[in-house]
């Protein structure tokens, strides 16, 4: 049995995200810290997950978020319209001027590349979405009036401030209280926690979450800094995953979060920056389903690909309700969007496709 989705019918959207959205400036090639020149782009782990099932998969998206309403805003605004995400929920804050109370988040994001690691570089600080409050949205309206199959948001968004951890909690109620699924990607990040309670403020939290949560998302390291979980044999740098050992703490999760329905992670070896291992798992009803493996890709940026593995999942359940395809379409599409500079997936549904049934990468006339 498969989840209990809402008949696509009755709702207005397939899928809605509630996260940042940030100004991405990429150095290309280069570093942050020598840069003359900067790529814009958006990104955020919540939108970009509604981003890819619009453009590449080609469903009803929406985001739930807010911008400062100046220039950097509607510059924002103007890539979220082009990626084809309904902007309906966008709250829109009056600028103050300088940015003193309420601003747009800005994401410096360099790739790295051999022995380089990527680095990212937030400047996020009172930003828009950061500040909303619970009962600021109308979620009775977004599920309730006009319906969504999925929902999706996720730790990063949970750790911006004191309120935003609330502001999730309202909308999981919601959303469950109609029928929909809910998704979080627990994207532990510790430059989030650092200043406001550590590993120890982000456990209580997402375990707090977690209690709502049908679909529950994040690698190795997310499932131990986020809800306490240790994987035995887990090394400092996270390199050598025993899957047995893994699957072993999926388990304890399941046991100890019953409502979890799905658990899925990406699992990715790191040889070089720009050569890593790729594949994930997932677990539904008892069982386990592995991705087809992907060894030594060649990685252009990797920002992005874990969403882009979540939206291909996403898909995958909404598309088929067969978790093994699901796992595969979230592989597939991750590994094709790290061939691409920026947060985003630039893959089409036919590539994804076809590198699930093992096509090449032979030039396409």
């Amino acid at each position: 049995m498969s989840l209990k989705l809402r008949d696509a019918q009755t709702c207005h959207y397939d899928e809605i995200s509630l996260g940042e959205v940030m100004l991405r400036l990429d150095p290309g090639e280069g570093r942050i810290r020598t840069a003359r020149q900067f790529k814009a782009w958006e990104g955020g782990g919540e939108y970009n997950v509604a981003r890819g099932l619009k453009k590449c998969f080609g469903l009803r998206t929406g985001l739930v978020s807010a911008l400062v309403d100046n220039e950097v805003g509607h510059l924002i605004e103007d890539f979220i319209m082009q990626g084809g995400v309904d902007t309906t929920f966008l709250k829109w804050m009056k600028d103050d001027g300088i940015g003193r109370t309420v601003r747009n988040g800005l994401n410096f994001t360099e790739r790295g590349y051999g022995l380089r690691g990527a680095v990212g570089v937030s400047d996020r600080g009172n930003s828009a979405a950061s500040q909303i409050k619970p009962g600021e949205m109308d979620w009775e309206r977004i599920f309730g009036q006009l319906g969504a199959r999925w929902f999706h948001t996720g730790g990063i968004y949970a750790a911006l401030s004191d309120s935003t951890p609330e502001v999730v909690i309202e909308a999981v109620k919601a959303a469950k209280k109609y029928g929909t699924i809910v998704s979080y990607d627990l994207n532990y990040r510790p430059s989030l926690w650092k200043s406001i309670g550590g590993q120890k403020r982000a456990q209580e939290v997402n375990r707090e979450i977690a209690r709502y949560v049908d679909v529950m998302i994040g690698n190795e390291e997310d499932f131990t800094a986020c809800l306490g979980l240790e994987v035995e044999g887990m090394d400092e740098n996270i390199s050598n995953i025993e899957i047995d050992k893994f699957k072993k703490m999926i388990e304890k999760a399941v046991r100890e979060f019953p409502n979890f329905q799905v658990t899925a992670t990406t699992l990715r070896t790191v040889r070089s920056a720009s050569i890593n291992s790729w594949g994930a798992i997932c677990w539904h009803e008892g069982s386990f389903y592995e991705s087809i493996y992907r060894p030594d890709l060649e990685i252009m940026d990797r920002v992005g690909g874990g969403d882009s593995f979540a939206s291909g999942l996403i898909y995958g359940f909404l598309s088929t309700g067969d978790p093994e395809k699901a796992v595969n379409y979230g592989a597939a599409h991750g590994a094709l969007a790290m061939t691409t500079p920026g947060d985003t997936s630039m893959a089409t549904l036919a590539e994804v496709e076809k590198l699930m049934k093992g096509g090449s990468a032979r030039v396409v006339r």
